[in-house]
């Protein structure tokens, strides 16, 4: 006991908390590792069924003995525990031996192996592992024995052809004849990443057992030492220790620096290249489902904590499992977002490798150097300039930025030898003596051809090392140290330049920590859209989507917790480098530029790493003889010996670093302790702090220890959970944000959603859904499980319907009845197969994933989702034969409540399928609807219709006599804004009474009201042969919204008839302000943002209909000899008398500018009159008002109307025209629209020539 306290006291300063040996246990003997036998198969097992996702293939009774997995066990470790980190025997066991144990005899290769993992905690805290893996030779009969007999039985399940093949030379094992080995880990246990010591001091270690002659001291005092004696190095400085021949040293980065990272990322790059690193980066970012994919496990563990390490100052917050051992496979079902490492078997083929889920996938392929990326993801900003620094940091160190590139030497191919990079004693001699001397490096090529082996010339060597230079493996390693750093500056110089001002945008509404954690899920930390409106344009794809992370919540959590508590370590470096940036004034240049920003630091940062490697600021401990039992452990070369445990379990007590550090811990509790007393009792605030960082997380880490059912039930239970909880944060956040939008247009409040956000949002419903879809599938068909269930669904109906259309006889009626009851009474059935068999949609798209994804969109803008997916899980047999019992589509109560939530988005209008499908065919519906009470209902003449939107217009479509009615394609137009419609006055009956224009889209179901309620017609009304009308969304009617929810009201409402009403000259004003500041609003907004302008001019409350109310104010319309005069009349008329001024002489006397103005209105209102078009005198009227705004010229013809003499005939003296106050005003309001460029709908500048 006391040697455990002893060992513990000190353990968060020690450089190691563990020493571990695993191997094969000679008492129990050859146990088969069932788990370590698994393989993830695509093929038909035994029984024939296809495409299950984890078959479990017993590969041992197929495979040669020699081939197959048998268990490993702990062998030893020392100490016993470490209080700060208890020990796991079977997570370490695990991920020392992942494939268990392997057999070798003389024949085979028996070159060792390095590679590393890590285990992270349920706290997220990280725990490492090194382990070096050499093969040892079996000693015991019994062992030797049973493999002998098992080659013997496979033999006699073979032919006897087939067995005359159990030779040496086949890779057989005859106990007489070979020499049977098997494999051995020594592995080294740390709080922190120092790979590179590690592995030096674990290969010393073999190299002190396979050596000729012993080593200086026995091996319990280079662990001992390792464990006790060796302390971290402190922040920003560097400490050398000795291993069994050579010392070693490590550094770590000061407070201020990027924090410590020993894996090699230039072999990252190297794997996979610049582009793909970048991609992979950006996947990541976006917190995607990341597999790697590897035959080697260090491959795995560098590429993984490479990119983790680039995250900075971000921090990956889900799954993370480098290295996934066979038993946690089924972790790849988790329908949440991993990071995780998958080994490859060698020769497997990638087709073969059936995954649960690949709709949200990056596929890491890392031995091919080739990344599968998954469908419509926004890219990296400034993606481009990145990848162009980022190789030429590469290339500085004589590294291709292309992945995969070949070696240029015979050093480059030892650097990248592909079993991990661990070399045996002949080439890692070979590789010390090569880097640095070019002479030698040529002449081990030669021998290398010449089939000469080269040998340690150990007095060159020698040589080097007494003149006090650096190693050759220093000096590999400070090349390593100096591109990790500098690459990783290069990162993180691109977030200090995106995020440098985001301490503007968190909300700190909280008055202390407690409140703050026990609100956490109701507040709003970060202004979000204020961000967003800040940032250059090209940023905002990726900025959406980020910000939207778990990573981002966790860094803004951490800033508000700062107010309170310790600063977490990235972030305070982190504002660190933000405020010297502020210092010099370097963010301020280039605010809102997207213009890209090199990393200025480059140089600095590897000095810095280079200054602390060459000076050695501490060394530990020389190694040194302990108090042992005389003739234990003796040497003998190749054999690993039993270390004696009691000398190992106890650390010093009498040193002076081991005293410093335990009463700098016990000064450390003490303020922790106080800490705690005066804020939250501990338990409840770790209660809450784990509550409120898991906020839109799951599981956060499997547990490798405990793989009962229970414990996978469990984690089964809390990926529901987590699911339906992530469900009701998003659909929330849909409905507030959509409901804010939708308030400013009713008059209340600001908006605090972006077009860009919204969509951000549904994009990231469409992957929970692909999540939910995917999580305990019995089978795996195509990459989106959503898509495969819709179509599972459809031919399921399809084949319903075909058996009650096939069925004899008397049943026949009843079917048919039956099935028309069903469409009658249940639409949902048939919308559902309706909208997946959209040949519209569904040709445009190629793949299952963007086919799931447009079927969300359009049943989300349909207002059908929820009863969609209600339909679809209905047929419950189907359900079943799909999904495992815990699969989250099989927990009713949780299904019913998600099904809720989505209920909920009912209640706002979406477009997201019309505004993200822009190019595919629609078919739109258009009718046109007569006033039936008159006579003229129906026209002899021939009506046509031109259908405008955002997007487009459908041109000129003529309409069949007297049908009223007609159906086209044409590519999607967007939202509608405008309908032309006219006829050509032919026939008895031309004239034609027209109440409204109704226009449908066949896909989502959108119908548009155009109202006219107005003659068309030469010598009725104003003579107009066509209309411009002005669009407004229909309300569905009360069937077709059955079970839809409440709905907003509209968004607009369009003029009908010409207002009967005559408003005050106060009213008519005050509209006139709301127009102009309606369209001043319009053009503050976003470009993406933006609505329609029409709508804003040509509108009820647009700017055209409250000039016209201006200028009918005190107009004498009355009828002379039965016909009404309109405003177009007075503009004419004005016009025709300041031409025959122009010609008498009399304007010639005017000021020029005045002058110019009048050869303008009288310019444009010739061009209206001469247009092709019959459009009217109101429709006239309106066209000069919107040509005068778009050009700037209102505000210029006011006054000419103003002075006309023609005004005093036709306007009452109290008329507003006559006004010269209120035209003044009038003008001053109009002079705000000339700082806006606005442009008009072809629509209705069709036919003009100006």
């Amino acid at each position: 006991m006391s040697g455990t306290n002893a060992a513990s006291g000190a353990a968060p300063c020690r450089f190691a908390h563990y020493f571990v040996i695993c191997g094969i246990d000679t008492e129990t003997g050859l146990e088969p590792d069932e788990l370590a036998g698994w393989q993830s198969e695509g093929n038909q097992n035994k029984e024939g069924r296809q495409g299950e996702i984890f078959i479990v293939v017993w590969e041992n009774f197929e495979q040669s003995p020699l081939k197959r997995t048998f268990k490993s066990k702990v062998l030893a470790h020392y100490p016993e525990n470490v209080e700060w980190n208890p020990f796991d025997q079977d997570a370490v066991n695990m991920l020392c031996m992942p494939k268990g144990l392997s057999f070798r005899t003389q024949a085979d290769s028996r070159e060792p192996q390095f590679h590393s993992f890590l285990i992270t905690r349920e706290d997220g805290s990280r725990t490492y592992g090194f382990v070096h893996t050499f093969y040892e030779e079996v000693t015991s009969p019994q062992i030797c024995s049973a493999m002998q007999t098992l080659y013997q039985i496979l033999d006699e399940a073979d032919s006897p052809s087939s067995s005359s093949c159990r030779s040496a030379a086949c890779g057989g094992y005859d106990a007489s004849r070979d020499t049977l080995y098997v494999s051995k880990a020594l592995c080294l246990i740390t709080p922190m990443p120092f790979m590179h010591g590690c592995r030096r001091f674990l290969s010393q270690m073999h190299w002190a057992v396979t050596a000729a002659s012993p080593p200086p001291l026995p091996l319990e005092s280079y662990v001992h030492n390792i464990l006790y004696e060796v302390p971290l190095p402190p922040p920003g400085r560097s400490l050398k220790f000795h291993g069994v021949y050579e010392p070693i040293v490590c550094q770590r980065p000061g407070p201020g620096e990027l924090p410590l990272a020993d894996f090699p990322l230039g072999q990252t790059f190297t794997l996979l290249g610049v582009e793909n690193l970048v991609q992979l980066f950006n996947c990541t970012l976006l917190e995607m489902q990341i597999l790697l994919y590897s035959q080697d496990y260090q491959r795995l563990m560098t590429v993984a904590e490479g990119i983790t390490t680039l995250l900075f100052p971000f921090q990956w917050q889900h799954v993370y499992v480098p290295i996934l051992p066979a038993s946690l496979l089924h972790f790849l079902d988790a329908p949440v977002p991993y990071l995780m490492g998958l080994q490859s078997k060698e020769g497997t083929d990638r087709s073969k490798l059936e995954l649960p889920q690949e709709a949200n996938l990056c596929f890491v392929d890392i031995d091919n150097h080739c990344i599968e990326l998954p469908e419509d993801f926004p890219q990296f900003p400034n993606k481009p300039e990145f990848i162009q620094e980022l190789s030429e940091v590469l290339l500085h160190y004589d590294i291709s930025p292309v992945g995969g590139a070949p070696p240029t030497s015979a050093l480059r191919e030892l650097e990248d030898d592909g079993r991990n990079g661990n070399l045996g004693g002949e080439q890692l001699a070979v590789l010390e003596l090569l880097q640095g001397n070019a002479t030698l490096e040529r002449l081990q090529a030669l021998a290398k051809r010449t089939g000469v082996r080269v040998e340690a010339l150990k007095g060159v060597g020698g040589e080097r090392e007494g003149q006090g230079r650096r190693t050759a493996v220093e000096e590999e390693e400070l090349r390593n140290a100096k591109l990790n750093v500098q690459l990783r500056e290069v990162f993180a110089s691109r977030f200090t330049t995106m995020f440098a001002d985001y301490e503007a945008f968190v909300i700190q509404s909280a008055p202390d920590l407690e409140s703050w954690l026990t609100n956490r899920e109701q507040m709003h930390n970060f202004d979000k859209a204020s961000f967003l409106s800040d940032q250059p344009e090209p940023y905002l794809p990726f900025l959406s989507h980020f910000i939207e992370t778990q990573m981002f919540a966790t860094f803004i959590d951490n800033k508000i917790m700062s107010q309170w508590e310790e600063k977490e370590p990235l972030l305070r470096v982190f504002d660190g480098r933000i405020d010297k940036a502020r210092l010099y004034n370097v963010r301020a240049p280039s605010l809102r530029s997207s213009n890209y920003q090199r990393c200025t630091i480059l140089k600095e940062s590897a000095q810095a790493i280079e200054q602390r490697l060459m000076k050695i600021d501490h060394t530990a401990i020389h190694p040194h003889l302990l108090d042992m039992k005389i003739g234990q452990g003796k040497y003998e070369q190749g054999f690993f010996p039993k270390l004696q445990s009691d000398v190992l379990s106890v650390g010093p007590t009498n040193n002076k670093w081991s005293n410093r550090t335990a009463t700098a811990q016990r000064r450390k509790d003490r303020h922790r302790q106080q800490t705690e007393h005066l804020t939250l009792d501990n338990d409840l605030k770790e209660k809450y702090m784990q509550e409120a960082r898991s906020l839109g997380k799951n599981l956060r880490q499997p547990k490798l220890s405990d793989l009962s059912p229970a414990v996978i039930a469990q984690t089964n239970w809390k990926f529901v959970e987590g699911l339906l909880k992530e469900c009701r944060m998003k659909t929330k956040r849909m409905l507030v944000e959509k409901m804010g939008r939708e308030a400013v247009e009713l008059g209340h409040g600001e908006a605090n959603i972006t077009g860009l956000e919204e969509n951000t949002l549904i994009a990231s419903l469409c992957d929970l859904l692909e999540r939910i879809w995917s999580h305990g599938l019995q089978v795996k068909q195509g990459k989106s499980a959503l898509w495969s269930h819709l179509l599972h669904y459809q031919a399921r109906e399809e084949k319903l319907e075909q058996q009650q259309a096939e069925s004899p006889g008397k049943n026949t009626h009843t079917h048919i009845y039956k099935r028309t009851h069903t469409r009658t009474h249940t639409p949902y059935m048939v919308h559902l197969i309706y909208n997946i068999d959209i040949k519209h949609i569904m040709g445009e798209i190629k793949t299952d994933v963007g086919r799931a994804r447009a079927w969300i969109r359009l049943s989300l803008e349909k207002k059908l989702l929820s009863q969609h997916l209600k339909q679809l899980l209905s047929r419950q047999a189907l359900t079943k034969k799909l999904y495992k019992r815990y699969a989250f589509l099989r927990c009713e109560e949780e299904k019913e409540q998600f099904l809720f939530h989505l209920l909920s988005l009912n209640t706002v209008d979406y477009f997201c399928f019309t505004s993200v499908f822009t190019t595919i065919m629609i078919p739109y519906r258009a009718v046109i609807i007569p006033i039936k009470k008159l006579s003229n209902a129906m026209t002899t003449s021939n009506p046509w219709v031109c259908v405008s939107g955002e997007l487009g217009d459908s041109g000129v479509r003529q309409i069949t006599k007297n049908v009223l009615e007609m159906t086209f394609d044409c590519q999607n137009l967007g939202k509608l804004t405008t309908v032309q419609l006219g006829h050509d006055n032919s026939g008895l009956l031309a004239k034609w009474l027209v109440d409204c224009v109704m226009v449908r889209n066949e896909i989502t179901g959108h119908t548009y009201k155009f109202p006219c309620g107005r003659w068309l017609g030469k010598g009725v009304d104003d003579g107009s042969l066509e209309r411009v009308l002005i669009g407004e969304l229909a309300l569905p009617n009360a069937d077709e919204d059955f079970g839809r929810g409440c709905r907003t009201p509209d968004m607009q409402h369009s003029p009908g008839q010409t207002r009967r009403v005559k408003p005050t000259s106060a009213q008519i004003q005050e509209a006139i302000g709301e127009a102009v500041n309606s369209i001043c609003k319009h053009f503050h907004k976003p470009e993406k943002e933006r609505g329609s302008l029409t709508i804003l001019l040509c509108g009820e409350v647009g700017l055209v209909g409250a000039l016209e109310q201006f200028f009918h104010n005190g107009f004498k319309s009355a009828r002379l000899f039965q016909k009404t005069v309109f405003v177009w009349d007075f503009v004419e008329k004005a016009v025709a008398y300041m031409e025959s001024a122009d010609q008498m002489g009399d304007m010639q006397e005017t000021a020029e500018p005045l002058g110019l103005t009048c050869v303008s209105l009288c310019h444009y209102v010739s061009a209206i009159n001469s247009s092709p078009r019959n459009i009217g005198k109101d429709g006239k009227f309106q066209l000069l008002v919107c040509l005068g705004a778009r050009d700037r010229l209102l505000i210029q013809w006011l006054p000419l109307l103003l002075e006309c003499p023609v005004i005093q005939q036709m306007y009452e003296e109290s008329a507003l025209l006559r006004d010269r106050t209120t035209v003044n005003a009038l003008i001053a309001v109009l002079q705000t629209l000339h700082d806006f460029p606005i442009t008009l709908e072809a629509s209705l500048v069709k036919g003009i020539d100006l």
